[in-house]
């Protein structure tokens, strides 16, 4: 196993080193040959009924599960049963995923309104809603993992978000629905109502707890060998899930620019990115964390899951095809933030 595990370990480590510009390069690819990630987007692997309900198995859903299982095998038992002896960082956590982008959401709406464009002002502040009403994302765990954070910790966040989304998830949505108009605040009163509970129990909860049963079946020390294995694969994910999601928008705004929205758009959700990172920070210095909590702390309120929230918008919101345009860039920011944390706070 030396033999294996040392050059996978040797490339893990230039993947990490490197994997901003991979990212960025991941986006550029996207926006001149979007073709293979529009069919990741379609790809079926299959579909089996059961009690008379179909159940089908997409590739993009698979890719953010298959994150989730990785991190549920990373997390050590002792780890999680800490969890139970600090509740207050992961509740802090929490609250702190929905206070820090509600409250700036807030802020903008009145900041402006007196933007040229009102229909652009809406669907900026309908697509960070969607946003802010999202769990912590799964690929947060995976960044925790590859820059050794506390795993335990970055799977409660996302467990906790998910399981609190039929409370949270509507909340948010009204809340922003309150200080949209017309059209919009309808779209996002309806969607309140309905959420994607079971998306996310199908592919954010389940896999988690199958990966920690994996670990607890297999033992610390077999899991531990296949570690450096387990990190590669995380990276070929998200570059995966990266390149297919800029490739739905990033090509439409190649072609046919409106420089002025995308401007402020991108200063809007750069703003918002950098704010969840240093709220994730802030609550770290509160609770005295120390550097395994800081790491699961900035990238767990920096990140969301935005592909669920790129679904939703895709079917609830097809009348506001823009409002996906604030979901793609903070999916596009998120990770370039997170790469640069990485690399100017955690990378050794």
């Amino acid at each position: 196993m030396t033999s294996i595990k040392n050059p996978v370990t040797a490339l893990v480590h230039l993947i990490h080193r490197y994997f901003i510009w991979i990212i960025v390069s991941s986006y550029l690819i996207a926006a001149v040959m979007p073709g293979f990630g529009l069919w990741i987007r379609t790809l079926n692997l299959g579909s089996f009924s059961v009690f008379q309900c179909k159940l089908d198995f997409p590739l993009p859903p698979l890719m953010l599960a298959s994150l989730l299982f990785n991190a549920g095998m990373g997390a050590r038992s002792a780890e999680l049963r800490h969890l139970l002896h600090k509740p207050w960082v992961l509740l802090g956590g929490v609250f702190g995923n929905v206070a820090t982008p509600l409250a700036f959401i807030m802020v903008v709406s009145f900041a402006m309104r007196f933007w040229h464009n009102p229909d652009e002002v809406q669907q900026i502040l309908v697509g960070l809603a969607l946003v802010a009403s999202m769990p912590i994302a799964g690929a947060s765990t995976a960044w925790s993992q590859n820059a050794n954070g506390n795993l335990a910790l970055s799977l409660g966040f996302v467990l906790a978000t998910t399981l609190l989304s039929p409370l949270l998830t509507p909340m948010v949505l009204h809340a922003v629905g309150f200080v949209t108009v017309g059209d919009y605040s309808e779209d996002l009163h309806e969607l309140a109502a309905d959420g994607a509970v079971s998306f996310l129990g199908a592919w954010v909860i389940l896999p988690s707890l199958l990966g920690i049963l994996a670990r607890w079946l297999a033992g610390d020390d077999r899991i531990n060998s296949v570690m450096p294995l387990v990190k590669l694969i995380n990276y070929c994910v998200l570059v995966l899930l990266n390149y297919s999601n800029a490739s739905l928008t990033l090509p439409n705004v190649l072609s046919d620019p409106d420089l002025d929205f995308l401007a402020i758009m991108l200063v809007i959700v750069i703003a918002l990115c950098s704010l969840a990172f240093a709220s994730g920070y802030l609550l770290a210095r509160v609770f005295h964390s120390d550097r395994k909590e800081t790491v699961s702390l900035m990238f767990g309120l920096g990140m969301n899951n935005n592909g669920t929230g790129l679904v939703i918008a895709a079917l609830a919101l097809a009348d506001h095809p823009q409002v996906m345009l604030p979901i793609i860039f903070y999916n596009l920011v998120q990770h370039l933030v997170a790469s640069s944390v990485d690399y100017a706070i955690f990378r050794r």
